[in-house]
């Protein structure tokens, strides 16, 4: 009977690890349900000296949260199968060549896109490496994800500049880390003293 609720609630903690976030818009709701995400995000803030709200920001407009997330399929006359968009995967919506690029320069090695510590990791290194190469401030959320979608390449040619479906997106995503901060404010000492545990029984 013990091996059998040990199971479960190991299975129960799996599922809520992999399973999306279930207010992705509200940041403390989040950190709640998600135990250890906010000691992942914490680091990466740290580390790259990337704010925590942007960072998630930047990750609900990718992916939403979820870990296996894919780019939508394409079809060739409108039916045949081809493909996806791009080979971008999981939580941060990183390409193949991107995500190598960040193993080799973070030495992150055995990093994985569907994990929640590694994909936040590198969103706090892109926009750390997006300072340095086209000298965007690390609060700037608006440029932050104009450079993580365009590329710093893109990003310094402004390809965004005809592309007023992009403009509004990062404003969305602006605006979310605004709020999202506003949030943080609130209940970030209690995240920090572990007493956010305690008020959900």
């Amino acid at each position: 009977m013990r091996v059998v609720c040990l199971l479960l609630i190991l299975l129960s903690v799996s599922a809520c690890t992999t399973s999306p976030p279930r207010n992705p818009g509200d940041v403390c709701a989040i950190f709640r349900e998600k135990g250890g995400w906010y000691g992942d995000a914490k680091d990466a803030s740290k580390k790259w000296n990337s704010p925590i709200p942007i960072m998630m920001a930047i990750m609900h407009q990718e992916s939403r949260f979820v870990a296996n997330a894919k780019p939508p399929k394409k079809y060739w006359l409108g039916f045949i199968p081809a493909g996806r968009m791009s080979d971008a995967y999981g939580y941060p919506q990183a390409k193949d060549g991107t995500w190598d690029w960040y193993i080799d320069k973070s030495g992150n090695w055995g990093a994985d896109r569907d994990n929640f510590a590694d994909a936040i990791d590198f969103i706090g290194w892109y926009n750390n490496t997006s300072g340095k190469i086209n000298g965007i401030s690390s609060t700037d959320a608006y440029s932050l994800y104009m450079a993580y979608h365009e590329g710093h390449g893109g990003f310094k040619k402004r390809s965004f500049a005809s592309k007023p479906w992009l403009k509004r997106v990062a404003g969305n995503v602006s605006a979310r880390a605004a709020t999202y901060g506003g949030q943080l404010s609130r209940c970030e000492k209690d995240l920090k003293s572990g007493g956010w545990f305690f008020g959900i029984f």
